[in-house]
């Protein structure tokens, strides 16, 4: 307190009105006269803002804190601002928002007393509304807030507050807003004439009516949803015509201070629906009510109306223990049977309650309660009761009273041991206690709760089982242990158990009592023996995947009525005979083991479906599909398959197999005769084979298929024999060498194409594309031209995938050549895709990149609003912060989510590749953030590095633990609140404390020895460890058919949700520097030094495109090449040329700072407007690497220089010589061409854009080429011209190429001796006579600028 509001100040400021407003406001606060000190309340400052013009109906709305509340704000990081709303902002009629000017320690009722208003209220996330306590301190309650969110910096967080985009996750209010849309139960509305009153003194006026529930909502046209409401509750009351009036209604309530409303309709017909309408609902007579998540304090007067109440649901409120309408007139409502008041805050068990003797059903979860009174024993009715999410430690004496309690729910409270009072309650069968402070399982305790059947213990801090006796327990059936710290167990004086939960425990060794066993769930533990005596003769299913057991107990194979089973996931060497020839086994899941080999079938069996995945194996049994007539599921991939077995041996096939998964084995072309012998199969993945050919006639058989997969083989054509799959809707062939498009637009029912990666040239289509066609990917076929009138034919397909042509505009880019991407995204068996990618290979105003992915799981919208606004939010945060610039990116783009955040969440993972700022002449860094299940791995000389962290319930038992403390209750399907296992997430504010948006953050420095950044979502690494993902795709040059082939392997694995994969090819090496000190300084034209000029902005290619007229000749042409890495600002003026230009470095070698380190966008560009060069030719054959479109040529080329073999490094002097060689210099040059392509690649592009032009020659170099017809160049013998370098580079087939660490012959162009002192005498006499012809010109020459990769 104490703080005098800011004075007005000078320089710019707010607009006349605004200051005016302010100076008014100021004038009229206590001791707020200019300059001033401040008066009793000077702690306050109360600014007024219209909300129309300020935009507050946006959440997005900028900050409407002026330059005079900012330096006021600067002076203490205790004093800040809140947003104070009159009325709803989201309402059409504007309100009134005031900008309140507080500190810290400024009390409500401070606020409210300035303001004139009795209360303060607080709204979170959009949801409920509750009333301030006088004491309670506004500004205080934000910063807390902030910092629960992740923010720690005081300053940072003084800002974040004064930001109006905060009020979707926290709003103040004066008065407490009243909604129509609360209701959610709208029957019927309209605008109509209405009169208050049974008398004739109020007049008919036009007012806006609602009947909602069981009310009839009466208020102004003009603030009808935001306004002063007339609520009339309907219940017990009466509605009847007017006979001396037409067509009008008189609506009046129950009770003895009864009201009416008489509202005039325009037609007969609308009269008599709201006339019917009402009428049941006034008859009605209410049993159940049902007024949660309303901000309530007390009860609505009209309930006491209606004695027929017997269950009332108040949860999510903030009802009153005291006061008209409080708890303590629950007690009017005498039949009362249910009550629901969780999520009240009560903070105290109200003992009203326990005077309502009908109570059958009471729930006070989550209210924060230590204690229990003693007159909870008179509940005598009661039989079920949650306490759920308090603090309890311990139940009253009292309770054993309640003789009909048949439920006691104790979960996530702050127990230690058994409630001994659960012995009392004799009549209770299930005892949870899920998420409390348990450490030993008390065998003895249950043994004497004999009536207890079912015990649920997960969560807790259990370490073992105690039995002190040896007494065996005949009452416990169900026990659910999951998610301890237990590492061994020893149940079996359990002789009644039939379901045993106890996954995710730190088990060794597991003994149970196998009389009435039924199901055993073990998974995620580390068991390497599991005994059960005698044999489970009533085991139906047995999950022991992701343990250590070597070898398959006996007693499973003597389960005679085991009917899954599932040992993934384990060290298995060999699977027993027994198990197979099981004639009750259905399923068995036996993927992720050692297995060589499998038994021979001799005997029928009813397996249904079998899991070989990740195993050793190199043949299936002979018999397999003659035996396992029944099999409809087999998965077979990642294994060393050569052959199939044969799936009949006569004229009449039974097979009844449907899903057929073969991926990443050995097979060929042989294995596919086979596939015909399952007539019957849905869905067939071959993919990453050795494939050649798939037979027309053997394809034409499978007609039931509807998904097919061949991608990563070397396929040249899909049989024209598909047309015959009617039902077809998938088809993913990508990676191969497929050059004709296949025959699929006939078929009716295809949805999805993905042929990306292949050679394809054209397309044939038909007239009209089926209607069910949702996705076509063509992309990475760079040989593939698509005509205008083909793309207006796929222009209604959802999403068409296609390679970008380069952007060609008069400041062309280069793309680093230190790394490229690949995306790829599959919706899978869902009708939608909730994956989004971010890929930036040029970011920001220098060599730096972006990369993310964001899983919304069940919602879009969230993900692609991240993919929109991440990379502007972390622009900014880069230039206001080097230490904390992730973590703000994700807690501010948490914050500009709005209201879609309130309720949506995503997982997100953000990797930025930059230089160290604080250490410039270091090499590239990477900082990867996340939140949420999607993570980036790191591939370092061959090995998986992760970088990030799951923040997940199952995999982080440190936010377990968390989330447990703050009292959130888990699901037994592991979820918060059954919403999400995430625990840290963007968005879904509504889950808040619980769920976080603080990402966790790692940051490497990048090596020689770094290959690739791989990213991806949750279903990714749930079917792909990061080992196996390094493993899979290392090899591959493309990273497009890299990221393809990941979401391949994850849906052949088993994946059926959405997956999305991201690769990046790093090239972080010696061989991609492009400084000066490492290759030849060239100088400018007329033997001018050459300066820098303003770099052009990155443009959305990734690669060179450069466009040429047909009438250029290479050898013109190369007059201009520009840096590929600058962090020099341009020097441009007269005095330019006097001016020595700095060394140019590239971002592995960048220059050490003067001063400030600023970045700069590279460039690299060709251009030219001088033509004919006099030379002719006709028959010369096209040039590899140059692509011709009509009378243009486009070439896509990244030149870099390298330190050959011998060369000698030359470092430029304060002034350059005319002659950048001599005689005596006998280095080679050498050249290496990377090719790049543009698909996914963006470019955020800051600074100024300025198209560089040089004066141009017709012996520019006096490098001479042959100009083809077509407008190509064929380089001569014995010359040297960069564009010439770039049209001999190979072909690349793939539309990616990750650039080698080492030279290759083929991307090598070295000088021959012979020609090495000719060329350079060239250039000198060339620099010599332009130098002469301009001096005579000008008499003050300007220099032109030169600038080379060289």
């Amino acid at each position: 307190m104490g703080e005098a509001g800011p004075g007005p100040g000078p320089g710019p400021g707010p607009g006349p009105r605004e200051a005016q407003e302010a100076e008014e406001d100021e004038a009229a606060a206590p001791g707020g006269a200019r300059g001033g000190r401040a008066g009793p309340r000077g702690g306050i400052r109360v600014l007024k803002r219209n909300a129309k013009r300020a935009g507050s109906r946006s959440c997005q709305s900028r900050s409407r804190v002026g330059s005079r509340e900012r330096t006021w704000l600067k002076g203490d990081v205790g004093r800040g601002c809140v947003y104070v709303y009159g009325r709803d902002p989201a309402a059409a009629a504007p309100s009134d928002l005031r900008l309140v000017l507080c500190t810290v320690d400024t009390q409500a009722s401070e606020i409210c007393d300035r303001e004139g208003r009795k209360n303060l209220f607080l709204q979170l996330h959009g949801d409920l509304v509750r009333r301030l306590e006088p004491t309670e301190k506004p500004l205080q309650i934000v910063y807390d807030y902030l910092a629960g969110l992740g923010f720690d910096d005081p300053l940072r967080m003084q800002e974040e507050a004064a930001n109006s985009d905060l009020s979707c996750m926290i709003r103040f209010y004066s008065e407490k807003p009243s909604q129509v849309e609360q209701l959610d139960r709208v029957l019927l509305s309209g605008v109509y004439s209405v009169r208050k009153g049974k008398t004739q003194l109020h007049k008919w006026a036009e007012r806006s009516v609602t009947l909602c529930g069981t009310c009839l909502i009466v208020s102004s046209v003009k603030d009808s949803h935001a306004g002063k409401m007339h609520i009339l509750p309907l219940i017990g009351g009466k509605v009847e015509e007017l006979k001396r009036r037409q067509h009008t209604l008189a609506f009046t309530s129950a009770g003895a201070q009864a009201q009416t409303y008489h509202i005039s309709f325009g037609t007969l017909a609308e009269c008599q629906r709201w006339l019917r309408q009402a009428s049941s609902i006034v008859s009605m007579r209410f049993s159940v009510v049902d007024l949660s998540c309303y901000s309530l304090e007390e009860v609505p007067e009209h309930l006491f109306y209606s004695q027929d109440i017997t269950y009332l649901n108040l949860r999510h409120n903030f009802m009153r223990t005291s006061g008209a309408g409080s708890l303590d007139s629950l007690c009017r409502f005498s039949q009362l049977k249910s009550l629901n008041l969780s999520h009240n805050r009560l903070g105290e068990f109200p003992v009203s309650l326990c005077e309502i003797s009908t109570l059958t059903e009471l729930n006070i979860s989550c209210n924060g309660l230590h204690y229990l009174p003693s007159q909870i024993g008179k509940l005598l009715n009661l039989q079920t009761f949650w306490l759920d999410g308090n603090f309890l430690t311990s139940l009253p004496e009292e309770m054993g009273n309640l003789q009909q309690l048949s439920y006691l729910g104790l979960s996530f409270n702050n127990f230690c041991e058994l409630p001994a009072i659960c012995e009392k309650l004799v009549t209770i069968d299930k005892l949870a206690l899920a998420g409390n402070l348990l450490e030993t399982l008390e065998l003895a305790v249950l043994n004497r709760m004999s009536h207890i059947k079912s015990v649920d213990l997960r969560l807790n801090n259990l370490k073992r089982a105690a039995a002190d006796t040896l007494e065996g327990n005949k009452s416990v059936a169900y026990m659910d242990l999951r998610d301890n710290q237990m590492t061994d167990l020893d149940l079996s004086s359990l002789v009644s158990l039939e379901q045993l939960h106890c996954e995710r425990n730190k088990l060794r060794e597991l003994t149970l009592s196998g009389f009435s066993l039924r199901a055993l769930y073990a998974n995620s533990n580390c068991l390497t023996a599991v005994n059960i005596y005698p044999v489970p003769g009533l085991l139906t299913c047995l999950e022991l995947s992701h343990n250590q057991l070597q070898c398959v107990p006996d007693w499973a194979c003597e389960a005679k009525k085991l009917e899954v089973l599932d040992l993934s996931y384990n060290l298995l060497l060999e699977l027993p005979s027994r198990i197979l020839r099981s004639l009750s086994l259905r399923k068995l899941m036996v993927g992720h083991n050692h297995l060589q080999s499998l038994p021979p079938l001799l005997e029928h069996i009813p397996l249904e479906v079998l899991d070989l995945q990740h195993n050793l194996l190199t043949k299936l049994p002979e018999t397999l599909f003659v035996k396992a007539l029944n099999l409809r599921y087999l998965n077979a991939s990642a294994n060393r398959l050569e052959s199939l077995p044969s799936a009949c041996t006569g004229e009449e096939n039974l097979s009844m197999l449907q899903l057929l998964y073969l991926t990443n084995n050995n097979l060929t072309d042989q294995c596919i005769p086979v596939l015909v012998g399952h007539p019957n199969l849905r869905i067939l993945h071959l993919a990453n084979n050795n494939l050649l050919t798939f037979p027309a006639s053997k394809l034409s058989k499978l007609e039931h298929l509807e998904e097919l997969n061949l991608s990563g083989n070397k396929l040249k054509t899909i049989p024209t024999t598909v047309a015959n799959c009617k039902l077809l809707h998938t088809l993913i062939a990508h990676s191969n060498e497929i050059s004709i498009f296949p025959e699929i637009l006939h078929l009716p029912h295809i949805q999805f194409v993905d042929l990306s990666c292949n050679e394809l040239t054209e397309i044939l289509i038909p007239e009209a594309l089926p209607g069910a066609l949702q996705e076509l990917d063509l992309s990475g076929n760079a040989n593939l031209v698509l005509e205008h009138k083909t793309l207006d034919i796929f222009s209604h397909i959802t999403t068409l995938k296609i390679d970008a042509k380069p952007s060609l505009t008069a400041d062309l880019a280069l793309t680093s050549a230190f790394w490229s991407h690949g995306v790829a995204e599959m919706a899978g068996q869902r009708n939608k895709l909730c994956v989004s990618s971010l890929a930036l290979g040029s970011f920001a105003e220098g060599v730096e990149a972006v990369y993310g992915m964001f899983d919304g799981d069940k919602n879009e919208e969230l993900p692609r609003l991240l993919q929109c606004t991440m990379a502007d939010v972390l622009l900014e945060e880069v230039q206001q912060s080097d230490t904390m610039f992730m973590s703000n990116t994700f807690l501010v783009s948490h914050r500009k989510l709005g209201m879609a955040g309130q309720k949506l969440g995503s997982s997100a993972v953000l990797c930025y590749i930059r230089n160290e700022v604080a250490d410039p002449a270091s090499n590239f860094s990477l900082t990867v953030a996340n939140v949420g299940t999607c993570q980036a791995v790191l591939c370092r000389s061959g090995k998986a590095l992760p970088l990030s962290k799951v923040f997940s319930l199952e995999q982080c038992s440190e936010e377990a633990s968390r989330v447990k403390e703050q009292k959130a209750i888990i699901t037994e399907d592991n979820k918060v609140n059954g919403v999400t296992c995430c625990t840290r997430m963007l968005g879904c504010t509504y889950l808040h404390p619980w769920i976080l948006p603080k990402p966790h953050v790692n940051s490497i420095p990048l090596t020689v020895q770094d290959e690739l950044l791989l990213l991806g979502n949750k279903a990714l690494w749930e079917h792909l460890s990061y080992a196996e993902a390094v493993s899979a795709v290392r090899h591959l040059h493309d990273p497009l058919a890299a990221a393809k082939k990941l979401c391949t392997l994850a849906q052949s694995y088993g994946c059926q949700d959405n997956v999305g994969a991201m690769v990046v090819c790093l090239n972080i090496g010696e061989d991609n520097c492009t400084c000066e000190m490492h290759g030849l300084t060239l100088t400018g034209p007329g033997g001018f030094n050459s300066i820098t000029t303003k770099p052009a902005t990155p443009s959305c290619s990734s690669g060179i495109a450069s466009e040429f007229n047909s009438e250029l000749s290479a050898s013109e042409v190369s007059s201009e090449v520009g840096s590929t890495a600058s962090d020099e600002h341009s020097a441009v003026g007269l005095d330019g040329s006097l001016l020595p230009r700095q060394e140019r470095r590239c971002s592995l070698h960048p220059v050490p700072p003067s001063g400030i380190f600023q970045r700069q966008p590279s460039s690299a560009t060709f251009s030219s407007n001088q033509s004919d060069n006099g030379l002719d030719s006709d028959d010369e054959q096209p040039v590899e690497g140059v692509m011709t479109n009509g009378s243009k040529v486009e070439v896509e080329v990244d030149i870099h220089c390298c330190k050959g073999k011998g060369l000698e490094l030359e470092h430029p002097a304060a002034e350059y010589s005319s002659s950048a060689l001599g005689p005596e210099n006998d280095s080679r040059l050498v050249l290496i061409i990377r090719r790049q392509n543009s698909v996914n690649s963006n470019t955020v592009q800051r600074g100024v854009r300025e198209k560089c032009e040089l004066q141009k020659s017709l012996s520019t170099c006096c490098l001479y080429g042959k100009k083809l017809s077509n407008g190509s160049i064929v380089p001569l013998e014995e010359s040297l011209n960069l564009i010439e370098v770039a049209t001999e580079a190979p072909k690349k087939k793939t539309g990616y190429f990750a650039a080698p660490s080492q030279m290759e012959p083929e991307d090598q162009f070295v000088v021959p001796p012979d020609l090495e002192e000719e060329v350079k005498e060239q250039i000198k006499q060339h620099q010599e006579d332009r130098t002469d012809q301009e001096l005579k010109e000008h008499a003050v020459p300007l220099p032109e600028e030169f600038d080379t990769a060289l």
